[in-house]
Protein backbone atom coordinates (compact mmCIF):
# COMPACT_ATOMS: atom_id res chain seq x y z
CA UNK A 1 0.00 0.00 0.00
CA UNK A 2 2.73 2.46 0.63
CA UNK A 3 4.35 1.64 -2.85
CA UNK A 4 1.11 2.63 -4.14
CA UNK A 5 0.39 6.00 -2.42
CA UNK A 6 4.34 6.78 -3.38
CA UNK A 7 3.51 6.28 -7.21
CA UNK A 8 0.05 8.15 -6.67
CA UNK A 9 1.12 10.96 -4.42
CA UNK A 10 4.61 10.83 -4.48
CA UNK A 11 7.74 10.20 -1.40
CA UNK A 12 6.80 12.14 1.89
CA UNK A 13 9.34 11.48 4.18
CA UNK A 14 12.10 12.76 1.88
CA UNK A 15 10.69 16.19 1.47
CA UNK A 16 9.76 16.53 5.40
CA UNK A 17 13.31 15.74 6.17
CA UNK A 18 14.68 17.80 3.67
CA UNK A 19 12.54 20.62 5.33
CA UNK A 20 13.41 19.90 8.95
CA UNK A 21 16.81 19.48 8.04
CA UNK A 22 16.70 23.06 6.49
CA UNK A 23 14.81 24.71 9.27
CA UNK A 24 17.47 23.71 11.63
CA UNK A 25 20.56 24.56 10.01
CA UNK A 26 19.59 28.09 9.10
CA UNK A 27 19.80 29.50 12.25
CA UNK A 28 23.28 28.43 11.58
CA UNK A 29 23.54 30.72 8.68
CA UNK A 30 21.85 33.82 9.53
CA UNK A 31 22.53 35.89 11.65
CA UNK A 32 20.18 38.96 10.68
CA UNK A 33 17.40 39.36 12.74
CA UNK A 34 15.50 41.03 9.67
CA UNK A 35 15.91 37.86 8.30
CA UNK A 36 14.26 36.09 11.08
CA UNK A 37 11.40 38.06 11.08
CA UNK A 38 11.12 37.21 7.43
CA UNK A 39 11.23 33.18 8.09
CA UNK A 40 8.88 33.44 10.99
CA UNK A 41 6.11 35.50 8.92
CA UNK A 42 7.15 33.13 6.10
CA UNK A 43 5.96 30.01 8.82
CA UNK A 44 3.30 31.94 10.27
CA UNK A 45 1.55 32.32 6.59
CA UNK A 46 2.47 28.88 5.56
CA UNK A 47 -0.20 27.62 7.75
CA UNK A 48 -2.97 29.57 6.47
CA UNK A 49 -1.84 28.59 3.08
CA UNK A 50 -1.53 25.04 4.08
CA UNK A 51 -5.21 25.31 4.97
CA UNK A 52 -5.95 27.20 2.19
CA UNK A 53 -4.65 24.89 -0.11
CA UNK A 54 -6.67 22.30 1.21
CA UNK A 55 -9.85 24.21 0.35
CA UNK A 56 -9.30 25.40 -3.05
CA UNK A 57 -6.66 22.60 -4.82
CA UNK A 58 -7.95 20.18 -2.98
CA UNK A 59 -12.00 20.28 -2.11
CA UNK A 60 -11.83 22.98 -5.15
CA UNK A 61 -13.95 26.22 -2.95
CA UNK A 62 -13.04 29.16 -3.41
CA UNK A 63 -12.36 31.75 -0.13
CA UNK A 64 -11.36 35.28 -0.05
CA UNK A 65 -11.69 35.78 3.28
CA UNK A 66 -9.03 33.61 5.69
CA UNK A 67 -7.92 37.10 6.69
CA UNK A 68 -10.91 37.43 8.65
CA UNK A 69 -10.42 33.70 10.53
CA UNK A 70 -6.51 34.67 10.95
CA UNK A 71 -8.12 37.74 12.79
CA UNK A 72 -10.25 35.90 14.89
CA UNK A 73 -7.55 33.64 16.31
CA UNK A 74 -5.75 36.98 16.92
CA UNK A 75 -8.39 38.83 18.68
CA UNK A 76 -9.37 36.12 20.73
CA UNK A 77 -5.85 35.34 21.68
CA UNK A 78 -5.23 38.82 22.80
CA UNK A 79 -8.54 39.53 24.50
CA UNK A 80 -8.77 36.74 26.61
CA UNK A 81 -4.73 37.58 27.49
CA UNK A 82 -5.46 40.85 28.05
CA UNK A 83 -8.20 40.90 29.52
CA UNK A 84 -9.21 38.15 31.43
CA UNK A 85 -5.49 36.94 31.65
CA UNK A 86 -6.08 33.38 30.41
CA UNK A 87 -3.39 31.55 29.54
CA UNK A 88 -1.86 32.04 26.17
CA UNK A 89 -1.57 28.38 25.03
CA UNK A 90 -5.37 28.25 26.41
CA UNK A 91 -6.14 31.10 24.17
CA UNK A 92 -4.88 29.33 21.17
CA UNK A 93 -6.53 26.90 21.41
CA UNK A 94 -9.90 28.33 22.30
CA UNK A 95 -9.44 30.46 19.61
CA UNK A 96 -8.88 27.21 17.30
CA UNK A 97 -12.24 26.03 18.53
CA UNK A 98 -14.29 28.90 18.52
CA UNK A 99 -13.05 29.37 14.59
CA UNK A 100 -13.95 26.17 13.33
CA UNK A 101 -17.53 26.57 15.30
CA UNK A 102 -17.93 30.02 13.46
CA UNK A 103 -16.67 28.47 10.29
CA UNK A 104 -18.58 25.60 10.21
CA UNK A 105 -22.08 27.62 10.89
CA UNK A 106 -21.29 29.63 8.20
CA UNK A 107 -20.17 27.33 5.72
CA UNK A 108 -23.33 25.30 6.16
CA UNK A 109 -25.29 28.02 4.03
CA UNK A 110 -21.96 29.70 2.04
CA UNK A 111 -20.67 26.34 0.63
CA UNK A 112 -23.95 26.16 -0.99
CA UNK A 113 -23.14 28.97 -3.47
CA UNK A 114 -19.69 27.76 -6.31
CA UNK A 115 -17.47 29.84 -8.20
CA UNK A 116 -17.71 33.78 -8.16
CA UNK A 117 -20.55 33.96 -5.95
CA UNK A 118 -19.07 32.04 -3.00
CA UNK A 119 -16.19 34.05 -3.31
CA UNK A 120 -18.18 37.12 -3.00
CA UNK A 121 -20.09 35.72 0.31
CA UNK A 122 -16.43 35.15 2.15
CA UNK A 123 -15.32 38.14 1.22
CA UNK A 124 -18.05 39.45 2.68
CA UNK A 125 -17.39 37.83 5.82
CA UNK A 126 -13.84 39.21 5.70
CA UNK A 127 -15.77 42.74 5.32
CA UNK A 128 -18.09 41.92 8.25
CA UNK A 129 -15.42 40.94 10.62
CA UNK A 130 -13.51 44.23 9.70
CA UNK A 131 -16.20 46.23 10.57
CA UNK A 132 -17.12 44.56 13.87
CA UNK A 133 -13.18 44.76 15.12
CA UNK A 134 -13.31 48.91 14.84
CA UNK A 135 -16.63 49.05 15.93
CA UNK A 136 -16.36 46.82 19.44
CA UNK A 137 -13.45 49.04 20.54
CA UNK A 138 -13.97 48.73 24.20
CA UNK A 139 -12.94 44.89 23.58
CA UNK A 140 -10.64 44.83 20.56
CA UNK A 141 -9.09 48.24 20.66
CA UNK A 142 -10.91 49.90 17.67
CA UNK A 143 -8.61 51.66 14.83
CA UNK A 144 -5.66 51.93 17.66
CA UNK A 145 -5.35 48.28 18.06
CA UNK A 146 -4.74 46.03 20.92
CA UNK A 147 -1.65 46.01 22.49
CA UNK A 148 -0.19 44.35 25.32
CA UNK A 149 -0.71 40.79 24.34
CA UNK A 150 1.88 38.72 26.38
CA UNK A 151 4.66 36.65 24.46
CA UNK A 152 4.59 32.67 24.79
CA UNK A 153 6.62 30.81 26.68
CA UNK A 154 7.32 26.88 27.00
CA UNK A 155 8.35 25.37 30.64
CA UNK A 156 9.27 29.21 31.99
CA UNK A 157 11.39 29.68 28.72
CA UNK A 158 10.52 32.68 26.72
CA UNK A 159 10.09 32.74 23.38
CA UNK A 160 10.81 36.70 22.60
CA UNK A 161 14.04 35.59 21.22
CA UNK A 162 13.49 35.47 17.67
CA UNK A 163 15.10 32.01 17.45
CA UNK A 164 13.49 30.25 20.16
CA UNK A 165 10.36 31.67 18.52
CA UNK A 166 11.50 30.34 15.08
CA UNK A 167 12.07 27.02 15.74
CA UNK A 168 8.43 27.09 17.80
CA UNK A 169 6.85 28.48 14.26
CA UNK A 170 8.62 26.19 12.11
CA UNK A 171 7.50 23.15 14.49
CA UNK A 172 3.48 24.10 14.50
CA UNK A 173 3.83 24.22 10.94
CA UNK A 174 5.56 21.21 10.14
CA UNK A 175 2.39 19.84 12.42
CA UNK A 176 0.09 21.23 10.15
CA UNK A 177 2.12 20.41 7.03
CA UNK A 178 1.95 16.62 8.21
CA UNK A 179 -1.73 16.82 9.42
CA UNK A 180 -2.50 18.07 5.99
CA UNK A 181 -0.53 15.39 3.78
CA UNK A 182 -2.17 12.78 5.84
CA UNK A 183 -5.57 13.92 4.90
CA UNK A 184 -4.61 14.42 1.02
CA UNK A 185 -2.91 10.44 1.14
CA UNK A 186 -5.94 9.41 3.24
CA UNK A 187 -10.09 8.31 2.21
CA UNK A 188 -11.12 12.12 2.94
CA UNK A 189 -8.10 13.20 0.20
CA UNK A 190 -9.13 11.38 -2.65
CA UNK A 191 -13.36 12.29 -1.59
CA UNK A 192 -11.94 16.31 -1.96
CA UNK A 193 -10.47 15.60 -5.33
CA UNK A 194 -13.23 13.77 -6.38
CA UNK A 195 -15.53 16.90 -5.45
CA UNK A 196 -13.01 19.22 -6.87
CA UNK A 197 -13.24 17.35 -10.45
CA UNK A 198 -17.05 17.00 -10.37
CA UNK A 199 -19.47 17.49 -7.31
CA UNK A 200 -22.52 16.13 -9.29
CA UNK A 201 -20.86 13.03 -9.65
CA UNK A 202 -19.59 12.62 -6.31
CA UNK A 203 -23.27 12.85 -5.39
CA UNK A 204 -23.84 10.37 -7.35
CA UNK A 205 -22.05 7.69 -5.24
CA UNK A 206 -23.78 8.16 -2.49
CA UNK A 207 -21.24 10.84 -1.10
CA UNK A 208 -22.65 13.92 1.12
CA UNK A 209 -20.39 16.67 -0.76
CA UNK A 210 -21.57 19.21 1.53
CA UNK A 211 -20.15 17.45 4.78
CA UNK A 212 -17.23 17.35 3.29
CA UNK A 213 -17.32 20.87 2.00
CA UNK A 214 -17.98 22.61 5.27
CA UNK A 215 -15.46 20.32 7.50
CA UNK A 216 -12.87 21.58 5.27
CA UNK A 217 -13.72 24.86 5.26
CA UNK A 218 -13.80 24.86 9.21
CA UNK A 219 -10.39 23.06 9.08
CA UNK A 220 -8.70 25.39 6.72
CA UNK A 221 -10.27 28.21 9.12
CA UNK A 222 -9.21 26.63 12.73
CA UNK A 223 -5.30 26.42 11.17
CA UNK A 224 -5.96 30.09 9.77
CA UNK A 225 -6.91 30.97 13.56
CA UNK A 226 -3.83 29.02 14.78
CA UNK A 227 -1.48 31.49 12.32
CA UNK A 228 -3.15 34.14 13.67
CA UNK A 229 -3.17 33.47 17.76
CA UNK A 230 0.90 32.76 16.81
CA UNK A 231 1.45 36.39 15.11
CA UNK A 232 -0.50 37.90 18.23
CA UNK A 233 1.84 36.80 20.48
CA UNK A 234 4.72 37.27 18.41
CA UNK A 235 4.06 40.93 17.36
CA UNK A 236 2.38 41.59 21.09
CA UNK A 237 0.23 43.81 18.96
CA UNK A 238 -2.99 43.63 17.09
CA UNK A 239 -4.68 46.16 14.29
CA UNK A 240 -7.56 46.45 12.03
CA UNK A 241 -5.39 46.63 8.67
CA UNK A 242 -3.78 43.52 9.08
CA UNK A 243 -6.95 41.48 8.65
CA UNK A 244 -8.40 43.93 6.28
CA UNK A 245 -9.10 42.22 2.36
CA UNK A 246 -5.95 42.88 0.94
CA UNK A 247 -4.22 40.53 3.41
CA UNK A 248 -7.03 37.69 2.27
CA UNK A 249 -6.00 38.39 -1.28
CA UNK A 250 -2.25 37.99 -0.39
CA UNK A 251 -3.05 34.89 1.15
CA UNK A 252 -4.99 33.60 -2.11
CA UNK A 253 -1.86 34.53 -4.18
CA UNK A 254 0.61 32.55 -2.22
CA UNK A 255 -1.73 29.08 -2.60
CA UNK A 256 -1.56 30.25 -6.28
CA UNK A 257 1.51 30.77 -7.34
CA UNK A 258 3.12 28.07 -5.56
CA UNK A 259 0.69 25.64 -6.91
CA UNK A 260 -3.03 25.33 -5.37
CA UNK A 261 -2.74 21.37 -6.35
CA UNK A 262 0.15 20.28 -3.65
CA UNK A 263 0.73 21.61 -0.20
CA UNK A 264 4.52 21.70 -1.11
CA UNK A 265 2.78 24.29 -3.14
CA UNK A 266 1.45 26.66 -0.16
CA UNK A 267 4.69 26.56 1.38
CA UNK A 268 6.79 27.59 -1.38
CA UNK A 269 4.32 30.36 -3.23
CA UNK A 270 4.48 31.64 0.56
CA UNK A 271 8.33 32.00 0.78
CA UNK A 272 8.14 33.73 -2.73
CA UNK A 273 5.86 36.32 -2.09
CA UNK A 274 7.67 37.11 0.64
CA UNK A 275 10.56 37.65 -0.49
CA UNK A 276 9.38 39.33 -3.46
CA UNK A 277 7.47 41.77 -1.09
CA UNK A 278 10.41 42.81 0.46
CA UNK A 279 12.40 43.27 -2.30
CA UNK A 280 9.47 45.71 -3.73
CA UNK A 281 9.03 47.44 -1.06
CA UNK A 282 12.69 48.04 -1.20
CA UNK A 283 13.22 48.94 -4.68
CA UNK A 284 10.14 51.39 -5.01
CA UNK A 285 11.05 53.53 -1.86
CA UNK A 286 14.80 53.49 -2.74
CA UNK A 287 14.60 54.00 -6.33
CA UNK A 288 11.17 54.86 -7.38
CA UNK A 289 10.21 57.20 -4.08
CA UNK A 290 7.08 54.79 -4.13
CA UNK A 291 5.34 54.08 -0.60
CA UNK A 292 2.32 52.51 0.44
CA UNK A 293 1.27 49.10 -0.95
CA UNK A 294 2.49 49.09 -4.68
CA UNK A 295 3.27 45.78 -4.47
CA UNK A 296 -0.57 44.91 -5.16
CA UNK A 297 -0.33 45.76 -8.41
CA UNK A 298 2.64 43.89 -8.89
CA UNK A 299 0.47 40.61 -7.44
CA UNK A 300 -1.67 41.33 -9.97
CA UNK A 301 0.57 41.15 -12.86
CA UNK A 302 2.08 37.97 -11.15
CA UNK A 303 -1.75 36.21 -10.76
CA UNK A 304 -2.16 37.24 -14.34
CA UNK A 305 1.04 35.39 -15.92
CA UNK A 306 1.06 32.45 -13.69
CA UNK A 307 -2.86 31.73 -14.63
CA UNK A 308 -1.38 32.30 -18.48
CA UNK A 309 2.04 30.53 -18.37
CA UNK A 310 1.66 28.13 -15.42
CA UNK A 311 -1.62 27.48 -14.34
CA UNK A 312 -0.24 24.78 -11.90
CA UNK A 313 2.25 26.93 -10.32
CA UNK A 314 5.56 27.06 -9.95
CA UNK A 315 5.77 23.49 -7.47
CA UNK A 316 5.28 22.45 -11.02
CA UNK A 317 8.57 23.64 -12.56
CA UNK A 318 9.90 21.17 -9.68
CA UNK A 319 8.09 18.28 -9.87
CA UNK A 320 8.12 17.32 -13.23
CA UNK A 321 11.61 17.16 -13.92
CA UNK A 322 12.02 15.35 -10.76
CA UNK A 323 9.23 12.54 -12.03
CA UNK A 324 10.92 12.54 -15.34
CA UNK A 325 14.71 11.56 -13.54
CA UNK A 326 12.24 9.35 -11.37
CA UNK A 327 10.97 7.55 -14.52
CA UNK A 328 14.08 7.57 -16.13
CA UNK A 329 15.78 5.95 -13.47
CA UNK A 330 12.80 3.25 -13.25
CA UNK A 331 13.07 2.25 -17.05
CA UNK A 332 16.23 0.67 -17.16
CA UNK A 333 15.49 -1.55 -14.34
CA UNK A 334 11.93 -1.94 -15.80
CA UNK A 335 13.95 -3.45 -19.32
CA UNK A 336 16.15 -5.72 -17.84
CA UNK A 337 13.60 -7.28 -16.15
CA UNK A 338 11.50 -8.20 -19.15
CA UNK A 339 14.79 -9.21 -21.17
CA UNK A 340 15.22 -11.87 -18.38
CA UNK A 341 11.86 -12.68 -18.50
CA UNK A 342 11.71 -13.02 -22.23
CA UNK A 343 14.74 -15.03 -22.43
CA UNK A 344 13.27 -17.65 -19.46
CA UNK A 345 10.51 -18.08 -21.77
Amino acid sequence: MSKLENVLYGSRLKPLLFLGALVLILPLVVKSQYLFTIFILIGIYSIVSIGLCLLIGYAGQISLGHAAFFGIGAYTSGILTTHFQISPWLAIVIGMAATFFIAYLIGIPILKLKGHFLALATLGINIIFFILILGLNQWTGGAAGLVGIPTLSVFGVSLIDKVFFYFFVWASCLVVLLLSLNIVRSHVGRVLRSIHDSEIATETLGVQVSNYKVAIFALSAAFASLAGSIYAHYITFVAPPTFYITKSILFLIMVMVGGASSVWGALLGTAIIMFLNEIIRFVGHTYFGISGEVEIVVYGLIIILIMMYLPKGLISVISQPLQKLKHKKQLPAKTTKDMISQKGV
